[in-house]
């Protein structure tokens, strides 16, 4: 009778189409509401408590290492082969543009410039948030599914801590290192279409991004690297602890983690840009 009340309540506990999210500063899996404010409100606490024991690197420097291996492995060849066409796409568009203009040296400058500023970050955190993220999201909710999570709080171990914690700072730091790749892929798929097609001189195609960079957008570009790449883990970690407790739940939360990650990465960069440039009017020739 006892063992028919317990699998009762569990069974009560798991339903409702897995709502809700980890919640409380203990680490224990509580199961909450699920309005937009209220996911918000679980979104932060994941954050704050992924946050609270990073001092404690000895607990979670070598999931660390293996999700950052594990995440540059995935992303380094894609983000390659997403850059080089993308920097000549750009180089042709732009340079098309300027070339009826009389205006073909400032080709390069634009490329790189919008590289910089832009594609970069935002490459690398779709790029997270879809190889990475979904891998993230379907590793955490196959545990949350085999009641992994559940063993971890039995025998005292944070599960926020041991999961969450590594995976947000890998994240955060693969998407900055996966920045300075994309904009040398994407300079050079420039470089080939401004230079080899176009015919314009190397010294020219360099010479308008050195003019109009400035040390303010490399720092702002890879700031909004480490939060795109933090905001990829958090939803990952999130919709795979929330996950229904089946197969068919894992994936439409590998699903809904891609997508509101996305969403949010574009808001965040309109933020961030439009501060930056209220505070750092872009430079001119």
């Amino acid at each position: 009778m006892a063992d028919a009340t317990q699998g009762a309540t569990r069974g009560t506990s798991r339903g409702a189409g897995g709502a809700g999210v980890i919640g409380g500063i203990g680490g224990r899996l509580v199961r909450t509401g699920t309005t937009a404010l209220g996911r918000i409100g679980d979104m932060s606490v994941l954050a704050l408590e992924g946050f609270r024991r990073t001092w404690a690197v000895n607990s979670w420097f070598w999931e660390f290492v293996e999700q950052c291996w594990f995440l540059a492995r995935v992303t380094s060849l894609p983000v390659l082969l997403v850059s080089l066409p993308l920097g000549a796409t750009v180089a042709l568009q732009v340079g098309d543009l300027a070339w009826q203009l009389g205006a073909s040296s400032a080709t390069g400058g634009a490329v790189v410039v919008g590289l910089v500023r832009e594609v970069a970050p935002m490459a690398s955190a779709l790029l997270i948030a879809g190889a990475g993220g979904s891998a993230m999201t379907s590793d955490i909710g196959a545990r949350n599914i085999r009641d992994e999570l559940a063993a971890m709080e039995v025998m005292a171990v944070n599960p926020i801590h041991r999961l969450v914690t590594p995976r947000l700072w890998a994240a955060s730091t693969v998407a900055v290192l996966l920045v300075p790749l994309v904009i040398v892929a994407g300079a050079a798929g420039g470089y080939f279409f401004n230079v080899i097609v176009q015919g314009v001189t190397p010294g020219a195609y360099f010479d308008g991004a050195t003019s109009l960079l400035v040390t303010s957008d490399l720092l702002v570009t890879l700031l909004k690297a480490w939060i795109f790449g933090f905001i990829a883990a958090i939803m990952s970690c999130h919709y795979g602890m929330t996950c229904q407790t089946s197969p068919v739940g894992v994936g439409r939360a590998v699903n809904r983690s891609t997508v509101t990650t996305f969403l949010l990465v574009f808001a965040v960069n309109y933020v961030i840009t439009m501060i930056y440039f209220l505070a750092y009017p872009p430079r001119t020739l």
